[in-house]
């Protein structure tokens, strides 16, 4: 019979045990990797469910107001202007869309050529920022600017697109300082690009002459930045070239 030899099986014995507990720590700091990895993902998903339920819920909101003011102009046969709050202003209301817009003619607002407020102050904006604070504080706005098809000719601007961009600019600056958040306040630019009239009559330019201020009833996309109207802008030339004036 052989006689094992004790001096060979005691070394081996610990080191069979030290890599046992080896493995098993290497086990556990997985495990406990895994674990907090695990809560991580839960608070995320928690989170995102209610952010989407929030978003819904917005949603939701959103889609009340719209189908309140459809009815009011449907059964209750009030105009745009007075379902919206705008009484006494040119209105429109795009159920589809979810929008209202108000239209001011760049008369009213701007001398001929020109992009400063013909006042410091505007009984009609100070009419729209009151009905903005009111009914739509939450809401997001873009005023955009419009113009006819003549070509610049005595002033400085480069061309309609140029000048619709500044008095957007005038327009969002005023709502701005009389209280709408920046955030909320978007300019925009057409140039002569979307006439409501035909530019073959004085009547129809000066009807494409204007200023737009269009309430999103629904959240806008995260596509849509706000405007710095406190920065001075160039606008980007990002549509048909217009004619030089």
């Amino acid at each position: 019979m052989r006689i094992v030899n004790t001096k060979l099986i005691v070394p081996l014995v610990t080191v069979v045990a030290l890599s046992l507990m080896s493995g098993c720590t290497d086990y556990k700091k997985k495990y406990d990797y895994l674990n907090v990895e695990h809560q991580n993902l839960k608070g995320r998903y928690e989170n995102l469910e209610g952010e989407r339920a929030e978003l819904a819920s917005r949603v939701a909101q959103d889609q009340q107001t719209i189908d309140e003011l459809q009815r009011q102009i449907d059964e209750l046969h009030k105009t745009p202007a007075q379902a919206t709050g705008f009484e006494g202003l040119d209105t429109t209301f795009d159920p589809a869309a979810g929008t209202i817009t108000v239209t001011l003619q760049n008369t009213i607002l701007f001398d001929s050529g020109k992009a400063t407020l013909k006042s410091s102050t505007s009984k009609e904006l100070d009419q729209i920022v009151s009905v903005l604070r009111q009914k739509y504080a939450s809401k997001d706005v873009d005023v955009v600017g419009h113009t006819d098809t003549d070509p610049i000719v005595k002033s400085s601007w480069k061309d309609n697109l140029e000048l619709s961009a500044q008095r957007a600019l005038s327009v969002a600056r005023y709502l701005i300082a009389h209280g709408i958040a920046e955030k909320q306040v978007r300019a925009d630019a057409c140039g002569s690009a979307r006439p409501v009239a035909s530019n073959s009559s004085a009547t129809g330019k000066a009807k494409n002459r204007r200023v737009e201020i269009v309430v999103n009833l629904r959240q806008r996309g995260p596509a849509a930045a706000p405007v710095a109207a406190s920065a001075p802008a160039k606008p980007k030339a990002t549509r048909a070239a217009a004619k030089t004036k």
